[in-house]
């Protein structure tokens, strides 16, 4: 991973000339006056764990494993949201960790957390380094120190059940480590978010990570059927049977914690048969509420494709919803919808026919196979378009949510609204990008010109958008997490009584509150 942007540097975006255009005439973009920081001149702090701690630390996972040099530091402060990289290309690493440890086993995780809190040293579970709320900075005060626990070590495929269709994987491998490991056995997880290259299966469900095949697989917190958590009082072994009347499902004050209550060190996950064809497509609505008005009829009635989602009138007209498209900027291509669908030739083929039918009876128009594979072909490209926006003078950023589907026009219309009262004049867009029987979320995207204060610049924005959310009656994210930068409206959206539940669990589970503090509680 880019230490200062996103995932391979040999694959980055360069900005077609139409989209340089947009930005200067519509925008008013400027390259920056300074050049980034290259990586030996970000500023970091001196290590502030003792000898005694590093020792120990050693002691527990290996001495090779417990790394304090530049390059580990450096490459384990923050994820990768806009803020963070904004600092990191100022060569700001004030928030670096003081050493990178990484545990092979769980009872080494476990004792490393023991040994963290009898020091009061602060841990931050690391996976992908793919966070983009704040998930990754721990606050330092009343600590004698801050700990990167990264899990790469924790990377095998244990035992895959076919007849119950569930496999034990550990939780430091990435998303492509897992599928391989899977197809030698003829299985799938099917969860593909757009941080799949590098984000890791504990990321994933420590953040309720939704993929972007979730109308067909669900969410990744549907799949976890069982997992093992440590924390600083001991081992949460979870999952025993699919469903279970046996009090509330403890798995799920696990699920979506973000390292807060403990340190997922095994999961059980559904697995599915791995696809024998995959098939993708595009159609044309002309506007944006006809397209949600068909995505809810097929979310309701279905079938279901395997992917579903549809890009509103401005980021079909970039051709953000196609990457190899990015630039040709057509004002009249209305609203793409890319459907995609995965299984046997004749589970595809029913599940096709049955979609084009409502779709063409919602108005939709078919635009055959080429819009859908591109979409495919780049779904995974985004983010080093934002590397290459930022580097042109532009604040760039993402920002989701989720409602039920009477309020959705109000919450499109409100986050709308208050980014450009925000920003003055943003070019702002959007696309469904999961859907339920009930409801669906919104994923918004965010350009505008670089200010002398771009951190400022995105805190009111996001500030003014989080208040939008709320008031609207939408969930502060729908697959992002909490982190640090959305407390304060998650905390109006569960209210103090939940508040203070959270403040009891985590108590009960990390008494000195060395897991990510900062992050998640409000």
């Amino acid at each position: 991973m880019l230490w200062s942007g996103w995932g391979d540097p040999a694959k980055a975006a360069e900005l077609p000339e139409p989209v340089r255009r947009l930005l200067g005439e519509v925008l008013g973009i400027r390259e920056p006056a300074a050049p980034a920081a290259t990586f030996g001149e970000v500023r970091l702090p001196a290590p502030a764990l003792s000898p005694l701690v590093l020792t120990s630390l050693g002691a527990i996972v290996g001495g090779d494993h417990v790394r304090f040099d530049d390059d580990a530091r450096i490459r384990h402060t923050r994820g990768k949201s806009t803020p963070d990289l904004l600092l990191m290309r100022a060569g700001n690493g004030s928030d670096a960790p003081d050493a990178v440890v990484l545990p092979g086993t769980h009872g080494e995780v476990a004792e490393v957390l023991r040994l963290c809190a009898e020091h009061r040293v602060a841990v931050v579970p690391f996976g992908g380094g793919t966070s983009v709320v704040g998930g990754l900075v721990a606050s330092r005060n009343g600590f004698a120190g801050v700990v990167a626990l990264d899990l790469a070590r924790l990377n095998r495929l244990v035992s895959v059940d076919p007849e119950s269709m569930v496999a034990d994987l550990e939780p430091g491998l990435r998303g492509p480590q897992a599928e391989h490991l899977l197809a030698g056995h003829g299985m799938t997880l099917g969860h593909f978010p757009q941080s799949y290259e590098y984000a890791t299966l504990g990321g994933f469900a420590a953040a309720r990570s939704s993929g972007q095949a979730s109308a067909g697989y669900g969410r990744f917190d549907d799949m976890v059927v069982g997992l093992t958590a440590a924390t600083p009082r001991g081992t949460l072994d979870l999952g025993r049977a699919p469903k279970s009347a046996a009090g509330p499902d403890l798995r799920q004050v696990i699920l979506g914690s973000e390292g807060a209550f403990g340190v997922i060190t095994s999961l059980r996950l559904r697995v599915r048969r791995a696809p024998e064809l995959r098939v993708y497509e595009g159609w044309r609505f002309g506007a944006f509420p006809a397209g949600v008005a068909a995505l809810r009829r097929l979310a309701q009635d279905g079938p279901l494709p395997t992917v579903l989602r549809l890009s509103d009138e401005a980021e079909t007209m970039v051709g953000l919803a196609k990457p190899s498209d990015l630039g040709a900027l057509s004002p009249d291509s209305g609203c793409l919808v890319v459907a995609g669908y995965e299984g046997t030739p004749g589970e595809v083929s029913y599940r096709r026919e049955r979609t084009a039918a409502t779709l063409a009876e919602m108005g939709g128009v078919y635009l055959g196979p080429e819009p859908g594979e591109k979409w495919a072909h780049g779904r995974y490209a985004a983010p080093y378009l934002r590397d290459s926006l930022l580097a042109a003078g532009a604040t760039v950023e993402t920002l989701e949510t989720a409602c039920f589907w009477s309020g959705v026009p109000r919450l499109y219309d409100a986050v709308r609204r208050a980014l450009a009262a925000a920003l003055g004049s943003p070019l702002v867009m959007c696309h469904v990008s999961h859907v339920y029987g009930t409801g669906a979320s919104l994923y918004f995207t965010v350009v505008t010109a670089q200010t002398d204060d771009p951190l400022g610049q995105w805190a009111e924005a996001k500030r003014a958008a989080g208040e939008a959310i709320v008031q609207s009656g939408g969930t502060i994210s729908h697959h992002h997490g909490v982190g640090r930068d959305h407390r304060q409206a998650y905390a109006l959206e569960i209210g103090e009584l939940g508040a203070e539940i959270l403040r009891g669990i985590k108590e009960r589970l990390d008494p000195a509150g060395i897991l990510n503090p900062g992050v998640l509680i409000p």
